[in-house]
Order: C-alpha cells, then sequence, then structure tokens
C-alpha cells in the first residue's frame, strides 16, 4: 500500500472529527445564546455614525440567534457544509459576539465603529509578528522568539523615539529586531542549537534585559521614555466613507505599513524567485541546495528580515499608542502571533485575518471593562488568551508546517 492510500484514510478521519466539533461547537453556542443571552432584556444601541445607532432587541435576537446557530449545528452534524463550513462558522461566530455585545449593552449603547477602529489598530503587532514568523518558518527556521524581538524593539523604539523623534526610534526597533534574530540566526544554523530552545532563551533575555534597562534607566530617567506617538492620519475620500472609513483608512502609520508588509510579504513569496527558494529551503532543503540554492546564505537573510519586522510591530507599543515603555509591555502578543502564523496557514494573508480575530477579542475585553455586565476583570482580561486556545485547539484543524522547519541543515 502506497504512503498516498494511507494518508488519504487519516485525513478522512481528521476532517471527520473537525467536522464534528465544528457541528458541537454551534450546538453549545446555540445553549449559551438560549439560556444566557436571552435573559437579559432591553435594547442594544450600536452607535454606526454620528447620525445613525443601530438598535436591536438584545432578548429576541438572542433567541432567534439560538434557533438559527442550533440548526447550523444540527445540518453539520448530519451531513456536513463541505466546503462551505468555513464560511459557516465564520458567520455563526460573527452573529454570536453580535448577540453578545447586544447582551453586554442592552438599555444602553456603544460606539461600534470605535471598536472596530480598536480592533484594526490592535491587529498591527500581532500581523507583524506573524510575518516574522511566516518569513522564519518558512525558510526552515523556528522563531519562538517574536515575543522578545517585540519586547527588545518596543524598548529601543521608546528609547530612541524619545530622543530623536518616532521616525529614528521605528528604525532603532528595527535594529534591535535585527540584533536579536541574529542571535538566533547563529545558534540555529551555525551551531544547530535546538530551535526552540534558544527561541525561548532570547525571550527570556530580552524580558530580563529591557526590565533591568527600565528600572536602572528610564526610571531615573524619564526624559528617555516620553516618545510623541504618531496621530491617526485620514485618507482623502476613503476616510469618509461611512463605517469602513473610519475603521480602516482613519489609522496611523503602523496600520498602513502592516497592511503593505502582508502585501508585500504574499507578492514576494509567491511570485518571485526569492520567494521560490524560500519555500523550498522550507520543505526540501536538501533538494534546493543541490540545485544551487545556498541555503545556509537564504536563512540567514530571512532571519534577519524577519527580526527587523518583528522589531517594527514592537515599535507600535512606545510610537503607535500609549507614547511610553513599560516594563513586558508586549504581554504575550508574541506567543499570540505564533498562533496566528498556524491559524493563516504559514500565509501571510490568513495571518492578518487571524490578527484581526485577535485584535478583536481584546478590543471586546477592553469595551466589556467599560460596560456593567457583571462579568469579573480577571475573566476580561483572560479573553485574548481563551480565544487563541480556542481558535487553534479547536477550530484550525490538522495544519501542516514546512516540512523542514526546525531541522538543521548541513551544507554538502
Amino acid at each position: 500500500m502506497s504512503t498516498t492510500e494511507i494518508a488519504a484514510p487519516l485525513l478522512s478521519l481528521e476532517q471527520k472529527k473537525r467536522s464534528r466539533n465544528v457541528g458541537f461547537s454551534l450546538i453549545f453556542l446555540a445553549l449559551i445564546s438560549a439560556f444566557f443571552l436571552s435573559a437579559r432584556p432591553g435594547d442594544a444601541g450600536f452607535k454606526l455614525v454620528e447620525s445613525f445607532t443601530l438598535v436591536l432587541p438584545a432578548q429576541p435576537f438572542a433567541q432567534a440567534l439560538a434557533v438559527v446557530l442550533g440548526a447550523l449545528g444540527a445540518v453539520q452534524l448530519y451531513r456536513g457544509f463541505g466546503k462551505w463550513t468555513n464560511v459557516v462558522l465564520a458567520f455563526a461566530t460573527a452573529m454570536f459576539v453580535v448577540g453578545f455585545l447586544a447582551w453586554a449593552t442592552s438599555g444602553g449603547s456603544f460606539n461600534m465603529t470605535g471598536m472596530l477602529q480598536d480592533t484594526v489598530t490592535r491587529s498591527v503587532p500581532i500581523t507583524l509578528g506573524a510575518i516574522a514568523g511566516i518569513l522564519c518558518e518558512r525558510s526552515g527556521i523556528i522563531n519562538i522568539a517574536i515575543e522578545g524581538q517585540l519586547l527588545g524593539g518596543a524598548f529601543a523604539g521608546a528609547v530612541l523615539g524619545s530622543l530623536y523623534g518616532p521616525w529614528v526610534g521605528v528604525l532603532g526597533a528595527m535594529a534591535m529586531g535585527v540584533a536579536l534574530s541574529a542571535l538566533l540566526a547563529v545558534f540555529a544554523i551555525r551551531f544547530k542549537v535546538d530551535q526552540v530552545i534558544v527561541g525561548f532563551a532570547i525571550n527570556f533575555f530580552s524580558l530580563g534585559l529591557t526590565s533591568f534597562l527600565s528600572q536602572r534607566v528610564l526610571t531615573p530617567y524619564p526624559e528617555y521614555n516620553i516618545v510623541k506617538p504618531f496621530t491617526p492620519y485620514a485618507i482623502p475620500l476613503l476616510s469618509d466613507i461611512p463605517v469602513i472609513g473610519v475603521a480602516l483608512f482613519t489609522q496611523t502609520y503602523f496600520v498602513y505599513i502592516s497592511v503593505i508588509a502582508v502585501v508585500l510579504t504574499t507578492w514576494f513569496m509567491y511570485r518571485t524567485r526569492w520567494g521560490l527558494r524560500t519555500r523550498a529551503i522550507g520543505e526540501y532543503p536538501q533538494a534546493a541546495g543541490t540545485l544551487g540554492v545556498d541555503v545556509l546564505k537564504l536563512r540567514y537573510r530571512n532571519v534577519w528580515i524577519a527580526g527587523a519586522v518583528a522589531g517594527l510591530g514592537g515599535a507600535w507599543w512606545p510610537i503607535g499608542t500609549v507614547g511610553r515603555f513599560d516594563q513586558n509591555i508586549t504581554n504575550g502578543r508574541g506567543f499570540i502571533a505564533l498562533a496566528a502564523v498556524i491559524f493563516g496557514r504559514w500565509h501571510p494573508v490568513g495571518a492578518l485575518s487571524a490578527a484581526l480575530v485577535f485584535g478583536l477579542a481584546e478590543a471586546i475585553q477592553l469595551k466589556m471593562s467599560n460596560l456593567d455586565t457583571g462579568i469579573p476583570s480577571e475573566f476580561l482580561l483572560m479573553a485574548p488568551y481563551l480565544v487563541t486556545l480556542v481558535v487553534v485547539a479547536g477550530f484550525v484543524g490538522r495544519s501542516r508546517g514546512p516540512k523542514a522547519a526546525g531541522q538543521p541543515y548541513d551544507a554538502q
């Protein structure tokens, strides 16, 4: 029996398991809608523009949502939706989020457009961190050090941005990301140390170093930690579009840069010789080396580029939002970026979609903290990480990364 014949039943079994999990998840959401979300009467107002607020009756909407989700779950368990499964799941999840927001806001209103704008904004470091992970893993190098690169970039961006301006801070953050990625490259490529261990070592090194310097330098010299962050820039004409204009086209430069990074990475990865060679050394480095590709040199180069992108993502905190550096300011976003790599199936556009999902979870968490929902604040703080666990463990299914990721290469 061939390998293909053995793998086919296994793949079919995995697909059936995922289909069953999706069906049970839809029914679970239906039960939550029926017995929890429908228990709170009142109208919820979603302010979209200054002159228009969408009003939803929270209780009837939750009851109707329970029926729809239950029906979708039953159909999924009985026969499935085939290639439309992901579309149905995305629709059901979006409707459940709307139902949850209606429950939380019943009797009041909130700015829906502002929450969408916040979602896009907060997806930036996750998007750039995920691109850094994709560039490395497509080259055969597992980059667990995204968290440390983001944190190092945030520190360098804060200090240099305070002294010489925000754009110099951005360049300094990228340089710090390259320096930390150089450590990863040397130990993982040259000395063939386990890449996961090296990544965690860089994370702890970056956390310890930035915490030490923050206490010994930034605390006694606060003038080194006051950055004038970028203000949102409204793109002419596009920013005038209702809802979408504010959410997508009235943002800081970081948002626009992250979208450009996704577009450029996708283009170069799948339309250029560099991209073809990068994917080759991540899948079959021995074959690529036989055909004349300098595997080691290309891996070094790509890891450095990834470090620059991650450092840019770290600069988002001091230069794109808060205007200063605080200890452990990244708060695990590098690991969420790794989840976005897996959720996005090692594709830049997929990673962007995943980053928006996680950004939405964080935006909702911030919005819920301002509403009287009765949910403990500790549970609200857990929301982005719970979404990460649920998405990766429950909905992604079987994802296959580059075959050579994590494997050292010996030049012949």
